[in-house]
Formats: structure tokens, C-alpha cells, sequence
């Protein structure tokens, strides 16, 4: 399945999980990180600049508990079902200057989140 694909699969399987009470919803994140895809999956170095416009936008779009858990649930979704570089998606905060609770990655326990 090639990526571009994919990640349209996840765009719609993540508009339909999204949280409700949450102001932000999955689309929202999908396309605040969209540009990072292909850096997670096979990447290296630093982030492309989109991509941390990407991640900054969306860091300062969740300003609430429920957005962070609503934005950390759709990230641990769609990232099950990417074959992402682990080391990448757990730098990308720090490497894009931004300091967030939200992790990047199909483990995060997004309960603990907020």
C-alpha cells in the first residue's frame, strides 16, 4: 500500500474516533502533521521546516485537557497504523523546539495526558 494512501485510510478511520467534547478534532492534528509522515516513517536528521510548522501549530492549538487527549488519541491511532521510526517520532518535540506533553507514538498513555 503505498503511503499517500495509507495515510488517507487514517484520515478517515481518524475522523471517525474523534473525541467530541474535545474543540480540536482528528482532522485538525492529521493536517497539523501531515508534513511529518514521511520524516517519521523514513526520515532522518532534523525535521523538515513544514513539518515543525506543523507540530507548533498544533501544540498551540491544544490548550485544554480534553484537546490533549483528543490530539494524543488520534496521534497513538494513526501511529499503530504507520510504520514510523520510533527515535523519530519521540525526538520530533525537542527537535522542533517544542515542549509538549503529547507524545508521538502508538504506546502513549494518552489518560495521563492534560
Amino acid at each position: 500500500m503505498k503511503l499517500s494512501s495509507a495515510f488517507s485510510a487514517l484520515v478517515l478511520l481518524m475522523l471517525l474516533v474523534s473525541a467530541s467534547e474535545a474543540a480540536i478534532s482528528c482532522s485538525d492534528v492529521i493536517k497539523d502533521l501531515k508534513p511529518c509522515v514521511s520524516y517519521l516513517v523514513s526520515g532522518s536528521g532534523k525535521p523538515p521546516v513544514a513539518c515543525c510548522s506543523g507540530a507548533k501549530a498544533l501544540a498551540s492549538a491544544v490548550s485544554t485537557s480534553e484537546d490533549k487527549k483528543a490530539a494524543c488519541n488520534c496521534i497513538k491511532s494513526t501511529a499503530k497504523s504507520i510504520k514510523m521510526n520510533s527515535q523519530l517520532a519521540e525526538a520530533l518535540p525537542g527537535n522542533c523546539g517544542i515542549n509538549t506533553p503529547i507524545s508521538v507514538s502508538p504506546d502513549a498513555d494518552c489518560s495521563k495526558v492534560g
